[in-house]
This record gives structure tokens, C-alpha cells and sequence, in this order.
């Protein structure tokens, strides 16, 4: 009857059902308050005293269908409910963008800080964009920062647009559909940050079914998931202003990139919230091992 028995009951469904969790949460009884909070109108930090609220006979059918959904079709929750959270703001989701979860956000929340100077960033790429979350993210958490939103998914940047409008940043945030650097002759940023594509071919096929709900487009990054990375490394440094740094996420795909590029100085950033598989790499260092880079990604 009331929103914590639905919490209760939840999370026995998706712990009977054995789902898997890792779009927001790490667990039964995180994922069904967010599902309950969510189907309700209300935000994650609900006081506990609410928690024993009533819920009315509508209520109870909208939050029953949404467990039962998240059981039946093993559809993220974010997807269930068309919202999540990143850097500590609301973002709109669908299926044609990958669920907001990356540790970069603890990135965007410091300002970069103490990799770059947060008052000399004129100037972001958020690069494979989806949603927007981390370009909007840096846009909100630098005030006097310029942002571009760059995606090659059009279905994609409709929802980046949204969050644009959504956030209030449309005066210093640009969508622009782009094959990552194609369409950005000419520009040059402070910081460029990325989270492409870095799945391989073998992780994916035995990633959890809530994954494959996901646009495998956002998640696919060849055979050893290094295609987009690749890509990225080559280009970048024409990009960026002579003290900018990039960062990119290539989670699991860590060690295959270090094994084909051995003597590049990968900085593997650490976060207090936990996630790892992100690297920094300053403009000069990119200059440096320009021809290293083209030599290992081009055998």
C-alpha cells in the first residue's frame, strides 16, 4: 500500500527475476526506489518519512506495470521512466541514447580540476555526445565555458537538444551531428572529452540483456573496441588549444589499448565514486607521440 512496500516488492521481483543492474545503480533495492520515486513525480531524496505514504489505486497500477516491465522486457530503468541523473542533474533519456554513467562526472563536477585551470576553459568538446550529459554537465558547471555537443546519431542529438533546453545553456551549447571531427574544421578547444564507443566485439556479445537495449551504435567499437579511440588519438591534437588536455573513456578496453601503444604516457584518472578505464592525455603528449600513435593504430 504504501511507496516503501512497493520498494519491498520490487526488489524482490528483480532479485527473484536475476536482473542486472549497472545503469545508475548496483542493486534491487536502489533500482526499485528509483523506479517507485520516478513512476511518482518525486526526486531521489525523498525524506524517509514520506516513505510510508499511501499510494492511490492509479499509482498502484502505473508503479506495478513499470516493475513489471523492467522484469519482463529487462529494459533499464532510465528507460522506463524517460530520466536519470548525472553530475548531479536531471537528464531526459530514451532508447536511442546510452544511459548517463560514466565517471567522468566527477571530472565535470570539479571544474577538470587539478588537470586544467577551470577559469582558462573557454572552450569544451563532448565528443559521441548522446544525451549531452557531460557537455551540459560542464556547461552548467562552468559558466563561462562554450560547449559543443558533437554526435553522428541524429535520434541522438534530438535528445541532446532537449537536455540543451531543458538546462537553460542554449546561449553557450551547440549540437552539431558530426563524424567525430569531420565537421569541425578549424575549431580548437581547452578541453576535449569523450565517452565513444569502446565496447569489443567479444564483451558485447556477453554483455547482460539490459545492454543490448541500448543503442549498439553507442556502445560497439570494433573487434578489440579501439576503432573510435583510435580515431580520437590520431586527430585530437589539431583540436585542442596548445594547453588542452583530452579525456576518453575505453573502460574494459584498457589493456588493449595500452598493448598497442606501449610507450604513450596514458595518465588512467582515479575517482573517489569508483569506475576506472579513463584516460588524460595533455596536447603536448599527443604532439609528442604523434607518429607512435600513427604507427601502432595503422598496423
Amino acid at each position: 500500500m504504501t511507496i516503501q512496500d512497493f520498494v519491498r516488492w520490487g526488489a524482490s521481483r528483480f532479485n527473484a527475476a536475476g536482473l542486472h543492474f549497472g545503469h545508475g545503480t548496483d542493486n534491487a533495492i536502489d533500482e526499485a526506489a528509483h523506479l517507485v520515486l520516478s513512476g511518482l513525480h518525486l526526486e531521489p531524496g525523498l525524506p524517509a518519512g514520506f516513505r510510508d505514504c499511501r499510494l492511490t489505486p492509479a499509482e498502484r497500477v502505473v508503479i506495478s506495470d513499470l516493475i513489471e516491465r523492467r522484469v519482463v522486457e529487462r529494459l533499464p530503468a532510465a528507460y522506463l521512466t524517460g530520466r536519470t541523473w548525472f553530475a548531479g542533474l536531471a537528464f531526459a533519456v530514451n532508447q536511442h541514447v546510452l544511459v548517463p554513467r560514466s565517471p567522468i562526472a566527477e571530472l565535470v563536477e570539479a571544474g577538470f580540476d587539478p588537470w586544467i585551470d577551470a577559469e582558462s576553459i573557454g572552450r569544451v568538446l563532448d565528443l559521441c555526445t548522446g544525451s549531452g550529459c557531460i557537455g551540459i554537465a560542464a556547461a552548467v558547471h562552468l559558466p563561462d565555458a562554450d560547449v559543443d555537443l558533437v554526435d553522428i546519431s541524429p535520434s541522438a542529438l534530438e535528445v541532446a537538444r532537449l537536455n540543451v533546453e531543458r538546462h537553460g545553456v542554449g546561449d553557450r551549447v551547440r549540437v552539431l551531428e558530426s563524424d567525430l571531427f569531420v565537421s569541425l574544421a578549424g575549431s580548437r578547444y581547452d578541453v576535449i572529452v569523450s565517452n565513444p564507443p569502446y565496447v569489443s566485439r567479444a564483451e558485447f556479445d556477453t554483455l547482460p540483456a539490459e545492454y543490448h537495449n541500448e543503442p549498439s551504435l553507442g556502445l560497439l567499437g570494433g573487434e578489440d573496441g579501439l576503432d573510435l579511440v583510435a580515431r580520437i588519438l590520431y586527430e585530437a591534437a589539431r583540436y585542442l588549444t596548445d594547453d588542452g588536455i583530452l579525456i576518453v573513456e575505453v573502460g574494459n578496453s584498457a589493456p588493449a589499448l595500452e598493448q598497442r601503444l606501449p610507450g604513450v604516457p596514458f595518465t588512467w584518472l582515479e575517482f573517489e565514486r569508483g569506475g576506472e578505464g579513463v584516460f588524460l592525455l595533455t596536447r603536448e603528449q599527443l604532439v609528442q607521440y604523434q607518429t607512435h600513435i600513427e604507427e601502432a593504430l595503422t598496423a
